[in-house]
């Protein structure tokens, strides 16, 4: 095998040895010993050779590969008390620590995946929506500001309810008056809609905005916003002017 790799690739003799099992194919809970004691020892040959440190540790795991080679070699004369033979394998320890490491390794990378991810996320504590209110405002139809303001926080609790908890931050800005034009389009043609229909998009700008502009065309009497009974839908009508 070609060792293209140096020992400072490595975080120890276990990151190693498992890269050298995996370059062989070998099954990590059958390895060849022998083979694998050779990889090894080749490769810190080559190091050697570059005048590469290499650090005791990586020399104590040699010294067990070559004791499990030997202890292969000889003949197994352990009986239990019944006097029958019992059949030790002395790469069970090595297997053993192997697949811990392995473990630990892709739960590290793992770990490392979502520290990466994290970079382009965006977390903030709650905000209380009466902050973007104007206390002043009115809602000329038989829904107060306060029905309408306890229906929109119950709409927009279920939905970041069941929104994944990392929310990656968008770059658009979105306008109460771009809202009020669409909010506008749509009532040309459908002339009365459910409040909660106007929340297609659930973040904090689109809601924000869609919110104030539903609020501003209420004050500037374009709509009427209606509920005919304590449970029914909301809905938002186009007002009509004579």
């Amino acid at each position: 095998m070609e060792m293209e790799f140096k020992i400072n690739d490595f975080e120890g003799p276990l990151d190693l040895l498992l890269h050298l099992i995996k370059e062989s194919k070998m099954d990590i809970m059958n390895i060849e010993i022998e083979l694998i004691t050779k990889q090894y020892m080749d490769f810190l040959d080559s190091q050697e050779k570059m005048n590469l440190e290499i650090s005791s540790e990586y020399l104590v795991l040699a010294s067990e590969l070559l004791e499990i080679k030997s202890r292969l070699l000889l003949p197994n004369n352990k009986v239990d008390e019944n006097g029958e033979e019992v059949i030790e394998d002395p790469r069970e320890e090595l297997v053993n620590r192997l697949l811990e490491y392995q473990t630990y390794k892709n739960i590290t990378s793992l770990l490392q995946e979502k520290e990466l991810l994290r970079k382009d996320i965006y977390t903030k504590s709650p905000e209380n929506i009466k902050n973007y209110i104007d206390e002043r405002t009115e809602i000329h139809a038989d829904v107060t500001l306060d029905d309408l303001l306890a229906a929109f926080q119950r709409y927009y609790q279920r939905k970041i309810d069941n929104k994944p908890l990392n929310t990656k931050v968008t770059v658009n800005e979105i306008s109460v008056s771009s809202r009020r034009h669409d909010i506008k389009n749509i009532l040309k043609t459908e002339r009365r809609v459910s409040f909660f229909e106007l929340f297609p998009v659930v973040s904090k700008e689109y809601v924000v905005a869609t919110f104030l502009a539903i609020l501003e065309m209420c004050k500037n009497n374009e709509i009427t916003i209606m509920q005919n009974d304590t449970f029914d839908d909301i809905v938002c009508e186009v007002k009509d002017h004579e």
